[in-house]
């Protein structure tokens, strides 16, 4: 047997999704909705916090599916199942942001610019720094900043920090659902939650210091 039998056969063996997807490969519509059951939740969690729209999202996840859908005939388990669907969503997210940047470069074209934010963080610093309560923020309020400075990270790794985040993928499932190589992936994270930590310090700090020279 060769290592690419080897393979196929640990995770037929070893992950229940791909014997599901297996099951999809034979046009079984019952283990199909059991994927979907099982990923509909955490691809929108992903999506939602890539795009800030569950609109989008909602779309986005049903452009997964009919793609694993499409694909059940040729589909190979040489990587565990959620690393395959999560290559998927990652194409799907580059797709969905190319064609937003088109029709935002169609729309700025033929409207007047001199309103426009020059520099994002710029703009990511004032909308936080206005929302920061004269006390320590709270857990909504923490989430919406972590939200905001998520915008702040380019789309690599944002996908990267969901991907860790929501998914708890290794670094090594993430390259792969990436097409990356690890290495790039540790990187990516640390690149990433550098950038975090500068956007969101200041904030906390600041909120903290409110909270603790407020009127007791």
């Amino acid at each position: 047997m060769n290592n690419g039998e080897d393979a196929t056969s640990e995770f037929r063996v070893i992950d229940p999704d791909t014997r599901l997807m297996l099951r999809v490969r034979d046009d079984d519509a019952q283990a199909f909705e059991e994927l979907v059951r099982r990923y509909q939740g955490r691809l929108m969690a992903v999506f939602q916090n890539m795009f800030s729209d569950r609109e989008q999202a909602e779309d986005l996840v049903q452009d997964v599916f009919l793609r694993v859908f499409r694909a059940r005939h040729t589909y190979t388990p040489d990587a565990k199942f959620a690393t395959w669907l999560f290559t998927i969503a990652h194409n799907v997210a580059k797709n969905s942001r190319r064609s937003r940047a088109r029709r935002k470069e169609v729309s700025v074209s033929a409207e007047d610019s001199g309103g426009m934010v020059a520099n994002p963080l710029e703009h990511l610093a004032t909308a936080a720094s206005g929302q920061m309560p004269t006390r320590q923020v709270d857990r909504r309020e923490r989430a919406e900043m972590v939200r905001l400075a998520m915008e702040t990270l380019n789309d690599r790794q944002r996908m990267a920090v969901l991907l860790s985040k929501f998914e708890g993928m290794s670094y090594i499932d993430i390259a792969s659902a990436m097409d990356l190589t690890p290495q790039a992936i540790k990187s990516l994270l640390t690149r990433a939650r550098n950038n975090l930590r500068l956007v969101l310090e200041p904030y906390i700090e600041q909120g903290t210091r409110l909270a603790n020279d407020s009127p007791q």
